[in-house]
């Protein structure tokens, strides 16, 4: 409905309707397949030519529906949005009603009879809602998104965050030792405690938590983008021993081991600056830069 010269692409993925989750109608299919007749539904209801592809992904989730060509002409808007809009209704009142039926209640008296299926007469107040562009209540979202996955946060700020967390972990217990005896000499390096992010939050000040508040993930986002030094298991974070990490693979594709080795060495080692024990990893073995003179 944004305009006839309008064109879209979709690529379907968790199973929703308008107004809540898709209910499966239909037990002889899939419900991925299900769900992917009904989005190219809306593409033909909506009067376009709806073309089925298949993306070259690593997803299970990789059929999409592409509109490029109006099935009308320019001058039959007006009736495709009353089409439009008795679909949606028919979507909505049928999924009101299922609701009520779970609960015993009467959906005759909750949608006054209205729960039919797309193609039956227009309710009476259709006329004057298909005159609008959009739905009552519809708010489409901003032309320009603005980012919110905490990448956009002060470099400072973040450094603060990662810093109050680290020594949180560190000093939550008594000093834990991991030792690995090569000959006689025992090198201890402490792992700290790991803690829940409701814990980890609560030592937090509020206004630093109001300032993740707004991204989306929050804490945890900001601790899973901070890789080096977290690690995030069953809802607790950890602090990251590098010496569990499994090394690189050899059989990895050519390009992926390419890759990693141009990312040797390209960041400051958080744990050589910060931890009181150092990095846990010898200099030549952590991927990260034991100095600004090792920085490549």
């Amino acid at each position: 409905r944004s305009s006839y010269s309008c064109c879209y692409f979709v690529l379907p993925c968790c199973f929703f309707d308008f107004h809540g989750k898709y209910s499966r109608r239909q037990s002889k299919k899939t419900q991925y397949r299900e769900y992917l007749d009904f989005v190219a539904q809306v593409g033909s209801v909506c009067g376009f030519h709806v073309e089925e592809d298949c993306l070259r992904i690593p997803s299970t989730k990789r059929v999409s529906f592409v509109g490029k060509s109006r099935t009308y002409a320019a001058v039959e808007r007006a009736r495709i949005n009353q089409q439009i809009t008795q679909f949606i209704n028919s979507r909505r009142t049928c999924a009101v009603a299922t609701c009520d039926r779970r609960v015993g209640f009467n959906p005759e008296h909750h949608c006054g009879g209205l729960c039919k299926e797309a193609g039956s007469e227009p309710p009476e107040d259709e006329t004057e809602t298909a005159g609008t562009i959009w739905m009552p209540g519809f708010q489409p979202r901003e032309k320009v998104e603005q980012i919110r996955n905490c990448a956009s946060l002060p470099r400072d700020f973040v450094d603060e965050v990662v810093l109050n967390v680290a020594n949180l972990l560190l000093n939550a217990a008594p000093q834990k030792s991991c030792s690995d005896k090569q000959g006689e000499n025992m090198n201890t390096w402490n792992q700290g405690e790991s803690l829940s992010l409701r814990e980890v939050a609560e030592h937090l000040n509020k206004e630093t938590l109001k300032k993740l508040k707004s991204e989306y993930g929050g804490l945890q986002t900001l601790l899973k983008n901070n890789h080096q030094v977290f690690e995030i298991l069953n809802g607790r974070v950890h602090i990251r021993d590098w010496r569990k990490e499994k090394p690189p693979s050899k059989t990895k594709p050519e390009v992926k081991r390419r890759l990693s080795a141009e990312a040797f060495k390209t960041r400051l080692c958080w744990f050589f600056i910060h931890h009181p024990d150092g990095c846990s990893l010898p200099s030549e073995a952590c991927p990260y830069a034991h100095g600004t003179e090792e920085l490549r």
